[in-house]
């Protein structure tokens, strides 16, 4: 756990913006005191949320992709801190535990070169170690009975996230993606393409539903794959919102029955949302609004475990409308 940086009074304090008459969110929610003892502290905690961030981009390094997914976090947590604490944001139910600092990590790829293959495999290994340290924590806070929301970062999360939760429930978990891409590419070294390939190759991985995968970004092997594999659904962004052969509000209750028998973990990329920055930034993809939708539908669930957003940038211009967009995200998920 020599990774986790906590979060704190010290920094809540430099980030809120408080207001006479107002009561902000980061004002009402809780923190942990020490890094000994996660899993007990966690437990004898009357919180339902643990927020996590995960400030890295190696992954898209190692999958040819364009960083910069790293910087969200930090714009996130100021953002949210400053919403609001009422009867509909319910900021006691929530800690902020703080992040997983891979400050060394990132310092050793800025010195790869992505189009040397020998550099590529030594960001895949780096990956490897991200896992490790994501998938420990993720197992503390599920097993303590929370819920954890996971503010990266790259996709390659997807897989300590679903390795944590595994290990700590002591079965194989579903999983719902909103997502352009599959991200079960080949077992070639761990990247941002193939987290749930691995999960699934390795036994953490039961049922898996891709929300909206763009059919113009799926090779012929990939979709062989998904379709030979009874434990994996999906459906296309462009049957459902191009041509209208399938309806988005039908396929939310199609996608639930396909996972909802299991516990579940809830995965958003963001380059599946229209114009939002991102490693795979789309002109086409679903609105914001439309996501938002997804998130409580799935998140109103008793068997959802957890929720994860990712691949997110910051615009040069605005960078805080990430920091909204995520709180958003964040806050729906503990509404639902």
């Amino acid at each position: 756990m020599d990774k986790l940086v906590l979060f704190n009074n010290t920094i809540k304090n430099k980030l809120l913006n408080k207001r006479s008459g107002e009561s902000k969110f980061g004002q009402h929610v809780q923190t942990l005191t020490s890094i000994s003892n996660i899993y007990e502290q966690l437990q004898n905690l009357d919180v339902t949320y643990v927020i996590l961030g995960l400030p890295e981009d190696l992954g898209v390094f190692a999958n040819h992709g364009k960083k910069g997914a790293s910087k969200t976090w930090d714009i996130t947590l100021n953002i949210l801190l400053n919403i609001q604490s009422n009867t509909y944001t319910k900021a006691e139910q929530v800690l902020i535990l703080g992040h997983l600092d891979f400050s060394k990590e990132m310092a050793q790829v800025s010195k790869l070169n992505s189009k040397r293959k020998k550099d590529v495999l030594k960001s895949r290994k780096l990956v490897e170690q991200i896992d490790n340290e994501v998938s420990i924590l993720i197992y503390q806070i599920i097993r303590s009975g929370k819920k954890p929301i996971i503010i990266g970062g790259g996709h390659n999360n997807a897989y300590g996230n679903i390795k944590g939760s595994s290990l700590a429930l002591s079965r194989p978990i579903n999983v719902v993606n909103l997502d352009a891409h599959s991200d079960f590419r080949p077992l070639e070294g761990r990247h941002s393409g193939n987290g749930f390939s691995y999960a699934s190759a390795e036994g953490f991985l039961n049922k898996y539903f891709i929300f909206g995968l763009h059919e113009n970004y799926a090779s012929d092997k990939i979709l062989k794959a998904l379709n030979s594999k009874e434990y994996i659904a999906y459906n296309t962004f462009e049957s459902m919102e191009v041509r209208h052969e399938l309806k988005f509000k039908k396929e939310l209750e199609n996608a639930l029955k396909f996972i909802e028998t299991n516990s579940f973990g809830i995965e958003i990329d963001c380059d599946a949302i229209e114009n939002i920055p991102s490693s795979a930034m789309t002109p086409s993809g679903f609105s914001i609004n439309k996501t938002r939708q997804f998130i409580n539908h799935f998140a109103k669930h008793n068997n959802a475990i957890y929720l994860h957003v990712c691949e997110a940038k910051l615009s040069k211009k605005r960078p805080d409308q990430i920091g909204k967009l995520i709180t958003y995200f964040i806050l729906d998920f503990i509404k639902a």
